[in-house]
């Protein structure tokens, strides 16, 4: 692979064995007993997981995923050792502000997908053409169809160095970014190196506080569920966090080699997420683009790609990364460009406004949605989309 600066086409073409062997696979599960309790306190319950694996194996169409894939411009270029995939989708209005939309995990460009129409073509979606974008949705380093790096140091900082690499050769001098879950930690990075080009950026997980969690304000009603919400997480909710980032490697064997296993893990996320899809899956009631269709389309990008273990991979360099960093007694620099922050109500912690500006001194939006959880872009586009407009607003004359 060479290491120049050219960026080529790229287009999704699944042989028919791969997804034979998928469903034999899932076919093939052995299945434990059903959990001993009537929540999901013990994991991914029974019933969920099995009625996902019928429709998986009977009903799911990934080739409709594929064709949705491959009808948006897809193009690979190699950045720093690894081959980056990412959609480029440009708006019909040439002035259209450009952002660099980093999706986490347990997502892909798949969680993306609803809000490329809203962003880059406003007009047909109730928008004017002084909100489009020009959109670059990569995907992450190990992650979907993007390389897997060879050797240890991928973490978020280099992954936003690679961004920043990205937009210049895309010939963007001036763009915005924007993420969520890891996508979040690496807007944050970009933000803390505010690379030549960037105006501002627009984050909606406060990935930040978990480190500062007994630092935070925790005097008014919405502090203290917020921060309760944070310390259920750390006790109750960490497990596939502890194990992506102190032994991804061991986890990453059954992902690669059951289905059912990768879906389960994937699953067992947060609480908002996993009944949201729970219901769509056990009583056909989606909570907006959480559709049957759609998360198994994510799931299965994961296992095609056989990124199980590549993608737990960055809670390891980032967990090391930042334990370094705290024993040098190295604080993060400060983000110097405009920060957006977006608090969704079904986010592992909804974080107040105090909390914003406590990792983001002088923030310079603000809003609390009406609905949405952790997977905002993915469950709820429209209104994801009216936020990140109502961020970048201010920056598109700057």
């Amino acid at each position: 692979m060479s290491n120049d600066n050219e960026i080529r086409p790229f287009r999704l073409d699944t042989p028919e064995d791969a997804i034979a062997d998928l469903r034999r696979r899932i076919a093939a599960t052995r299945w434990p007993t059903r959990e001993l309790v009537t929540d999901r306190s013990q994991g991914v319950q029974l019933a969920t997981i099995q009625e996902l694996a019928r429709y998986w194996m009977t009903d799911h169409d990934w080739r409709a995923c594929e064709m949705k894939l491959n009808a948006l411009p897809q193009y690979t270029t190699n950045i720093d050792g690894v081959e980056i995939h990412f959609i480029h989708v440009r708006s019909p209005h040439e002035n259209a502000l450009p952002l660099i939309m980093t999706h986490g995990w347990p997502g892909s460009v798949v969680e993306l997908l609803g809000v490329v129409g809203p962003m880059t073509d406003p007009t047909a979606h109730g928008g004017t053409p002084e909100d489009a974008f020009h959109l670059v949705l990569p995907s992450l380093p190990g992650y979907g169809f993007s390389g897997e790096p060879t050797e240890p140091g991928w973490n978020s900082a280099r992954m936003a160095q690679a961004w920043a690499k990205l937009m210049d050769r895309l010939g963007y001098p001036r763009y915005v970014a924007q993420g969520g879950d890891v996508g979040a930690a690496v807007t944050d990075a970009m933000g803390r190196q505010a690379p030549a080009g960037l105006l501002g950026i627009h984050v909606n997980l406060l990935a930040g506080a978990v480190g500062i969690k007994d630092k935070l304000p925790a005097n008014s009603e919405q502090e203290r569920a917020a921060l309760d919400a944070l310390k259920l997480f750390s006790m109750d909710g960490f497990g596939y966090f502890l194990e992506q980032s102190t032994r991804p490697q061991t986890i990453g064997y059954s992902l690669l080699d059951s289905p059912v296993g990768l879906a389960a893990w994937m699953l067992d996320h947060d609480t908002d997420s996993y009944y949201k899809i729970s219901r769509a899956f056990l009583d056909g009631d989606p909570a907006g683009g959480l559709t049957r269709d759609s998360i198994l389309d994510n799931i299965t990008l994961y296992w095609l790609t056989g990124t199980g273990a590549s993608s737990a991979r960055w809670y390891w360099e980032q967990g090391r990364f930042q334990a370094a960093a705290q024993a040098a007694g190295q604080a993060p620099p400060p983000v110097t460009v405009p920060v957006g922050f977006t608090t969704f109500p079904g986010e592992i912690w909804a974080a107040p406004r105090s909390w914003a500006e406590a990792v983001y001194p002088g923030i310079a939006y603000f809003n609390e949605a009406e609905r949405g959880g952790h997977f905002a872009a993915w469950e709820e586009p429209e209104l994801f989309t009216a936020e990140v407009r109502a961020a970048f607003r201010p920056l598109r004359s700057s």
